[in-house]
C-alpha cells in the first residue's frame, strides 16, 4: 500500500510540469509585431509604411525605436529614430515615414537597433523589446 500511494505521488510529481507546459501553450504569449508592410518612392524620399500590433495586453503610452538604415549593398547609410506613438492593447497602427533623399530600391534592410523609448503606466518598461515579432511584407528585411 505505501508503495502505491508513493508511485502515485511520484507520478503527480512528474506530470505536474507538463499540465503547466500544457497550459501555458495553449495562452499566446504577448506580441508587439512590427511589419513593414510598404515602401514607396515620392518626391522626398521613400516612404516606408509599418503595420503596428499591440497584443501584449498593456496599452503603451509611447514607443520610439531606434532604426539602421542599410542600402542595397548592406553599407549602413543612417541612425535614424521612428516615434511609433500611442500603441493601445488589441489595436493596429499605421505608422509612416520618409527616408530623405533616397530611392526605395537602395534602401535594403533595417535594423531595429534599440528601443529608445517605451513608456507603459508612465514609467520606462522592457516590453517594447522584450515582446518585440518583426516581419517585412516587402523585399526590405526588418530585423534585430
Amino acid at each position: 500500500m505505501l508503495f502505491r500511494r508513493f508511485a502515485f505521488a511520484a507520478l503527480l510529481a512528474t506530470a505536474t510540469p507538463a499540465v503547466a507546459l500544457a497550459q501555458s501553450a495553449d495562452q499566446p504569449s504577448p506580441d508587439l509585431s512590427v511589419e513593414l508592410n510598404t515602401v514607396e518612392d515620392i518626391d522626398r524620399g521613400c516612404l516606408l509604411t509599418f503595420l503596428v500590433s499591440n497584443k501584449t495586453e498593456v496599452t503603451i503610452e509611447d514607443v520610439i525605436f531606434e532604426i539602421v538604415v542599410f542600402d542595397a549593398l548592406g553599407s549602413v547609410q543612417k541612425l535614424v529614430t521612428y516615434n511609433m506613438g500611442e500603441l493601445p492593447v488589441d489595436r493596429h497602427r499605421v505608422r509612416q515615414f520618409v527616408q530623405p533623399d533616397t530611392t526605395c530600391d537602395n534602401v535594403g534592410r533595417l535594423l531595429i537597433n534599440d528601443t529608445g523609448t517605451c513608456l507603459v503606466d508612465g514609467a520606462e518598461s522592457e516590453i517594447c523589446s522584450d515582446a518585440l515579432s518583426l516581419s517585412s511584407r516587402v523585399d526590405v528585411e526588418l530585423f534585430r
